[in-house]
């Protein structure tokens, strides 16, 4: 367990699956798939509304399936295969879809790949928190893959660090390159307008087990997962970004009759907005909205 924890929190390419057997397969699903989970299902929370509807998902390097739950949530019955090179992540994937119930056991599929192989094609193609572990070149063939097998979007999501957000960058660029339209989170298609020393990311609640506590080494019942993504679609799409709409990028600051708001909007800037209670409406939307929600005033 701590060599996965040691080895997740340093990143870098590796040059043997990472998960090396049914213990540390095991052992990661205990410890990071609910995180992964958590984030998954954000981002595509924070995406479907914008995308056609999804009636398949290939998900690259999907290991024990995490983004694939997450999918299932989104739109129930629809065809998903997880594909990844770990025989054992896969056994186990296979061994949770089993207590999933029968829709699960008849619509979801885990498939032994690796990266640069054909991918058989899909509505939505996901890569989830697997290009921190490929050197540049591969990842640059993984995202390439997603795109040349996705039928009507790709998303691809990285731990929510520095690190993480400069690999979602280079995912983005590749897909505006190749002439995508970005739909989520970005409200543009311009540059990202978030500098460094900061960075893109959002944050999903996990709630915690009694043995996720155990091995977090934790006292509270959940925490905090952050990640960086980028959601996009083939040219000639029919989806519209709004042209009104902006994306929160922090936790609103809410104080006595002013909600603030730190937006990327649509017109390629970001920066800060500051909501009064004298503007009515407005001011009564900015105090139900969370990080990572989509922000178009009244």
């Amino acid at each position: 367990m701590e060599r996965l924890i040691e080895r997740y929190r340093r990143g870098g390419a590796a040059s043997a699956p990472i998960l090396a057997g049914p213990t540390d397969v095991l052992a990661y699903a205990l410890y990071r798939m609910p995180a992964t989970l958590a984030a998954c299902s954000a981002m595509l929370a924070q995406s479907a509304a914008r995308l056609p509807e999804i009636t398949s998902v290939a998900d690259l390097g999907g290991g024990t399936g995490a983004a694939a739950w997450a999918a299932c949530e989104q739109w129930p019955g629809a065809r998903i295969e997880v594909r990844d090179q770990v025989a054992d992540a896969l056994r186990l994937g296979r061994a949770l879809r089993a207590d999933e119930g029968d829709m699960v056991k008849d619509t979801v599929n885990f498939v032994q790949w690796q990266v640069g192989s054909a991918v058989q094609a899909a509505d939505l193609v996901t890569v989830s928190y697997v290009l921190s572990e490929l050197d540049e070149r591969a990842q640059a063939t993984l995202v390439k893959s997603a795109m040349d097998a996705a039928r009507r979007a790709v998303a691809v999501i990285e731990p929510g660090t520095p690190t993480g957000h400069q690999r979602i960058l280079a995912a983005r660029t590749l897909l505006l390159e190749a002439g995508w339209q970005l739909v989520a989170p970005c409200p543009h298609q311009a540059d990202c307008p978030v500098r460094q020393p900061d960075w893109c990311h959002f944050s999903a609640r996990v709630e915690r087990s009694s043995i996720h506590r155990q091995l977090k080494g934790g006292e509270l019942g959940h925490e905090d997962e952050k990640f960086s993504y980028v959601v996009a679609v083939p040219p000639g799409s029919d989806v519209v970004v709004g042209e009104a709409e902006a994306r929160i990028l922090r936790h609103p600051v809410k104080r006595k009759g002013l909600v603030e708001l730190q937006l990327c909007r649509p017109d390629g800037t970001a920066g800060r907005a500051i909501v009064t209670k004298r503007q009515g409406p407005a001011y009564k939307q900015a105090r139900g909205v969370r990080w990572g929600d989509i922000w178009q005033s009244p």
